[in-house]
């Protein structure tokens, strides 16, 4: 017999050879037809897979993140299987399950494949998956199966199994299919009833831009047709709000092939939109005794040699920059926390003056590859809102949880509300990925669950997301389509302190090493614009929109009147702007809820008449006819219900 202990701690016993689907039988018969993965001693196997000793047992169903893996895993082979009956002689590479769906890397050879293709493959596809074929897994030689893949004259998988360990290679078969594989699949095919060809993009073998060029074909699965129906309306809503072209149309900011990939150039009107995201944030870290610092876009390669950064990073970033003078290099600032390090160490501190608070709207760079970037999320060039806070240790817990409620603050007064936290830890078996002593790992993780459990935040553990020189605790949010988004990271490090030899005199009149906590509540100006603009459509909460009204005049005759309007709405400080185009105030109408634009302020006679305004609403609800004051009264209310203070939430 062996002993199987389960997520909640139950032990049970069972008959070796035992496998998780019969686990899941002695547990309830709706388990079993629900469960199509399992995870014994943290090895994702099969639900069939023989259990031989005493062990941990997970079983995941759809519902779950590890199950949809093995699910989307599972239908890449399927689509692999409808690719080779469709297109003959081409050669398979590799397919894992992403987050959302999966791809296939393959070499279509003299094929060619585009989006008229896709109705066609989904056909076969699910012919393949109605046939309710077994997942089924077995371990073959080194020999067989280099022999295996070179009757198909298949080099990527020649080179795969090249470095894999004799003993240690399996396969998995499914109806006529054959592919080297590591294992996590489904019980059948027929558990897939839909399948939904996404795109193809060009991939390098092995991200490699000296290798050859691939064609990466992505697509989705489903249990039932109803997700999928209700997935592709929601990728449909997710291209309207996409950032790019929201970005566009509201005139925020564009980019220049002449300028650089990954450089974004800001707009008039996303300018203004940083610079109110700056002060809302900056007004918030005033009340939480920050102090605002500057510090150069670059600094001497020496300088990150020291933090560690260039250890880690330097290869793969801009090259440095070299000075007429021999050996001298600087690079570009790829983060601002060694600066900040520098700032500490102007003068000695006393315990009795910590901590120290020094915030910045520091822009780094760090260089992406070209097929890596992607609007204002993935960039070249971005400004961080960055501080960095150097404490005793028995500031740390107070310190991290104020944080904690900045960034709270923050999520809340822009309107991500459904969001969770992630305790970032190192991975234990990869010690080499990280700087800094075990003792100080500990210390710095433990700090972060204990103040994570305090403020009450919904939290997970993941081990190996840790930065290379700390542990952390970052916001995961869901915006309005339900898509998770890391926003908003804060991180405990001793280790820079240590290289930068950093100290305060203690009350013993012994020299200490401060503790640094990191935080950036936006993460990014760039990425956080973009999500907020994919997570409202565009339809910023009404004290950072960049126009709260426009008025429209109905005839030339009505200017005057409605600059008068304008003059009392930049009294009462509301953004507007006036539209005397010689259009029709319907046509002005549609155009201005096109660009989001919470009122619109229709002057006519009867308003210069009785000196109002009629007031439409975005999305179309009538207000009626009333005062300038009233309006502002309106404005000042909405932006009240929205816009605490910081300390008020």
């Amino acid at each position: 017999m062996i002993k199987i202990t389960l997520p909640d701690g139950t032990q049970k016993e069972f008959e070796q050879g035992t496998t998780p689907i019969d686990v899941a039988k002695s547990i309830s018969e709706g388990l079993a037809r629900n469960v199509i993965s399992a995870k014994f001693n943290e090895t994702v196997i099969e639900t069939v897979t023989p259990l031989e000793e005493d062990g941990k047992l997970v079983l995941y169903t759809w519902n779950d993140p590890e199950g949809k893996k093995a699910f989307w895993h599972s239908s890449s082979h399927i689509v692999a299987q409808a690719l080779e009956e469709l297109y003959p002689g081409i050669k398979l590479t590799i397919g894992p399950a992403i987050e959302n769906g999966f791809y296939y890397d393959v070499d279509f050879g003299s094929h060619t494949i585009s989006e008229k293709d896709f109705p066609a493959i989904e056909k076969k596809a699910l012919e393949i998956a109605r046939g309710k074929h077994d997942f089924k897994m077995h371990p073959v030689s080194k020999a067989d199966a280099l022999a295996f893949y070179k009757k198909q004259d298949n080099e990527f998988k020649l080179e795969l199994i090249g470095n894999l360990e004799d003993g240690s290679i399996t396969f998995c078969d499914h109806d006529t299919f054959t592919d080297l594989c590591r294992g996590g699949h489904i019980p059948n095919t027929g558990i897939v009833k839909a399948i939904k060809i996404l795109n193809v993009a060009g991939a390098y073998w092995r991200g490699d831009e000296n290798k050859p060029q691939l064609t990466r074909v992505y697509g989705i699965s489903f249990p039932k047709q109803k997700e999928l129906t209700e997935y592709l309306t929601m990728i449909e809503e997710a291209k309207k709000r996409d950032h790019r072209k929201l970005g566009k149309e509201l005139e925020l900011f564009t980019f220049s092939q002449k300028v650089g990939q990954g450089l974004p150039l800001w707009l008039p009107k996303g300018a203004a939109l940083r610079e109110r995201l700056e002060q809302f944030l900056k007004k918030a870290q005033k009340k939480a005794g920050y102090e605002m610092v500057v510090t150069p876009h670059i600094g001497q390669k020496e300088l990150y040699v020291t933090s560690g950064h260039y250890e880690k990073y330097g290869a793969d970033s801009f090259q440095p920059i070299r000075t007429p003078k021999e050996d001298e290099e600087f690079l570009l600032k790829p983060m601002n926390c060694p600066h900040h390090c520098e700032i500490y160490k102007t003068r000695p501190f006393s315990y009795r003056e910590l901590p120290k608070r020094y915030a910045e709207f520091g822009t780094v760079y760090r260089y992406e590859q070209s097929g890596e970037l992607h609007g204002l999320t993935r960039v070249r060039g971005f400004t961080q809102d960055d501080a960095h806070i150097f404490c005793t240790p028995d500031q740390l817990d107070q310190e991290f949880k104020d944080v904690i409620d900045l960034s709270l603050y923050v999520l809340e007064s822009l309107g991500f509300e459904n969001f969770t936290a992630q305790v970032s830890v190192r991975d234990p078996e990869t010690p080499e990925k990280y700087i800094g002593s075990i003792d100080n790992w500990e210390k710095a993780e433990n700090a972060i669950i204990v103040a994570a459990k305090e403020k009450g935040l919904s939290y997970t553990i993941e081990e190996g997301e840790a930065a290379f020189y700390g542990p952390k605790l970052d916001f995961m949010v869901k915006d309005a389509l339900g898509r998770q988004w890391q926003l908003g990271t804060i991180q405990v490090d001793y280790t820079l302190p240590e290289r930068f030899d950093l100290t305060y005199k203690g009350s013993d009149n012994e020299l200490h090493r401060p503790i640094m906590i990191h935080r950036a509540p936006f993460g990014s100006m760039e990425r956080f614009i973009a999500l907020l603009l994919e997570h409202t459509g565009g339809n910023f909460p009404i004290w950072l929109i960049p126009e709260q009204a426009i008025v429209l005049p109905v005839s030339e005759k009505h200017e005057k009147y409605a600059e008068k309007v304008l003059k009392s709405l930049e009294n009462n400080e509301i953004r507007a702007l006036i539209d005397n185009r010689n259009e029709t105030v319907g046509k002005k109408i549609r155009e201005a809820e096109m660009n989001k634009i919470p009122f619109m302020l229709i002057v006519g006679d009867d308003e210069e008449v009785n000196a109002s305004i009629s007031v439409r609403r975005h999305g179309g609800e009538d207000l009626g006819s009333i005062t300038l004051e009233d309006f502002a009264d309106l404005v000042s209310k909405e932006i009240s219900s929205t816009l605490k203070s910081f300390k008020e939430n």
